[in-house]
């Protein structure tokens, strides 16, 4: 099954038997029409000093909120940690927002990555790169996978529409050709409903994505957004594995445990620059919001 990395992003509040909008995704349907964008249109002057709040109902990103999703492979408990954390970094000309996201298999911790989002005026998602640590079982750690948009013919993509509809066109998530990397997507459903451990949620989002490149042995994941959450499950379908995995956790971090968050993720980023120097070389350090 294909990695998986935090497109599926969980964020806001979960209330109730069906999940509202986010706070701010309602402020922004009160206030001017934002200009339409699409994926094909990328351009750092499309982002303004908003960047960084991504208030996209159906992948919204709030600072100190952190989600475990949990499921079963043949190799046993997986489980995947992701956290958003108070770090951005200028990426292709954009300011992001950095994700730290961890993946568990059995307990033990088989990779750790940051991932750089952000959101532009018209209200779509972006993925501008992706910094992935791969731990070995002999301690080694390598990032042979990182990406920056703007840099080795990397390019951004959408991680979700300003406005996902059914029927309406393939889009790309990202892509780098030195790694072979390739995520595309598809809106698959509109309106549905699902239940898990931490609820029940109305008015779902399912998106199928895949790497094209890796067909068939990679298959396809079904990530259901529920509105004002994020994802609340990530089913696979086809290929040699198929898992699927559930949200089993939200968590608010503590001020304490935020400020851990932070400092591991400027670590993460330090650290960057040797691992993946071919990639790094030319970006500014990350900073503190």
């Amino acid at each position: 099954m294909r990695r998986s990395r935090f497109h599926f992003v969980l964020v806001a509040a979960l209330a109730g038997f069906a999940a509202l909008p986010a706070p701010g995704a309602l402020a922004a349907a009160k206030g001017p029409a934002r200009p339409q964008i699409g994926e094909k249109d990328f351009a750092a002057t499309n982002f303004s000093a908003r960047s960084i709040l991504v208030d996209n109902p159906f992948l919204p990103l709030v600072p100190g909120q952190q989600f475990t999703l949990t499921g079963t492979t043949t190799g046993g408990k997986h489980e995947v940690v992701f956290t958003v954390t108070d770090v951005t970094k200028w990426v292709d000309h954009v300011r992001t927002v950095v994700i730290w996201d961890r993946d568990f298999q059995d307990g033990q911790l088989a990779e750790e990555e940051l991932a750089f989002m952000a959101q532009d005026d018209a209200g779509n998602v972006w993925s501008l790169g992706e910094y992935p640590e791969v731990h070995e079982d002999n301690g080694t750690v390598d990032a042979p996978d990182t990406w920056l948009a703007g840099h080795n013919g990397a390019t951004a993509g959408v991680l979700m529409r300003a406005n996902p509809k059914t029927g309406t066109s393939t889009y790309v998530q990202g892509r780098a050709p030195d790694i072979e990397f390739l995520d595309k997507a598809k809106v698959a459903q509109t309106n549905q409903k699902t239940c898990g451990p931490t609820g029940c949620y109305s008015g779902v989002l399912v998106v199928d994505e895949w790497n094209p490149l890796a067909q068939p042995q990679d298959g396809h994941q079904f990530k259901y957004h529920a509105p004002g959450v994020g994802v609340v499950m990530i089913v696979g379908k086809g290929g040699t594995e198929q898992e699927t995995l559930v949200l089993t956790r939200r968590h608010t971090l503590t001020d304490d445990e935020r400020d851990a968050a932070t400092a591991r993720t400027l670590q993460l980023d330090q650290r960057a620059y040797n691992l993946a120097h071919d990639v790094y070389a030319k970006t500014a350090f990350a900073d503190v919001r």
